[in-house]
């Protein structure tokens, strides 16, 4: 029994001076080793002066305005009716976007831009700078003759090569205007009318518009504001600003049946939904 009991204090004596070894043993640095240290967030990326930070905001601010340019230049632009000539397919107050794809590029906000290598089509919708006053807003109608067509207007409808042109979107009457016809499209050009024939200030009164100044076709209506006309026009920013925060307040004022449509052979009539 004392043989057992002596070797059960030696264990115990044992396990202490483990313990006691453990808390004085030197550590890290102390012991000579090598310790690897975790970096803060903070250390992993360095202070960088006022001067290169401002530089880094430049250059990135310089990128999202080249992107922004190339977008609205050769892509697709944002555009507004501002007239009833062309209802009831597009109404006043109805926002398009534009694309320009194959269309037209240019720079923006400049009068510069370049054709490129689509045409448009018979009864297609079209956006386009007038050539009589080129210091307007683009002006949006719908192909009717193309390049070598004969053109004539008689009997309240219009006629292509002879033939009556089967019409399903226009209001009123088609009648002549002050340009002669009939009328042969020259090469590189376009006959265009507005959809509300007796209002609408076209083709019939001034003539084909040139390929060149054609810069794209309407995609979609992503907006439409039930709002006079003069709100839209070019200089009225105050009055536009009004009336987007009235259709904010009174959602009424937006025609909802209008919106998200997307322009194929067909178009949302005022009336109803697309």
């Amino acid at each position: 029994m004392a043989m057992l009991r002596t070797t059960h204090l030696s264990k115990s004596q044992w396990r202490w001076n483990v313990k006691a070894d453990a808390k004085q043993k030197p550590s890290g640095r102390d012991a000579g080793e090598e310790t690897v240290n975790t970096p803060s967030k903070k250390a992993e990326e360095p202070k960088l002066p006022m001067r290169q930070r401002v530089q880094r905001e430049v250059i990135a601010w310089f990128w999202v305005g080249l992107a922004f340019l190339l977008i609205n230049g050769t892509i697709g632009q944002a555009r507004v009716i501002p007239s009833g000539s062309m209802e009831n397919t597009l109404l006043v107050g109805d926002h398009l976007i534009m694309s320009r794809i194959g269309y037209d590029a240019g720079v923006p906000f400049t009068n510069w831009h370049v054709s490129l290598w689509r045409n448009p089509k018979r009864q297609q919708i079209v956006i386009f700078k007038p050539l009589f006053a080129p210091d307007q807003p683009d002006y949006v109608k719908r192909v009717i003759g193309l390049p070598g067509d004969t053109v004539d207007v008689h009997d309240g409808a219009v006629w292509i090569n002879g033939q009556k042109l089967s019409e399903n979107y226009t209001i009123g009457r088609s009648e002549p205007g002050d340009w002669k016809l009939p009328f042969t499209v020259p090469d590189k050009s376009y006959f265009v009318m507005g959809d509300n024939r007796g209002n609408s200030y076209d083709s019939r009164f001034w003539g084909p518009v040139p390929r060149n100044d054609i810069i794209g076709t309407p995609v979609m209506i992503y907006m439409s504001i039930d709002a006079p006309g003069d709100v839209w026009e070019p200089g009225h920013m105050g009055d536009r600003f009004q009336t987007y925060l009235s259709a904010l307040l009174h959602p009424s004022e937006i025609r909802w049946h209008r919106l998200f449509h997307f322009f194929g052979n067909d178009a949302p009539r005022a009336g109803g939904a697309s």
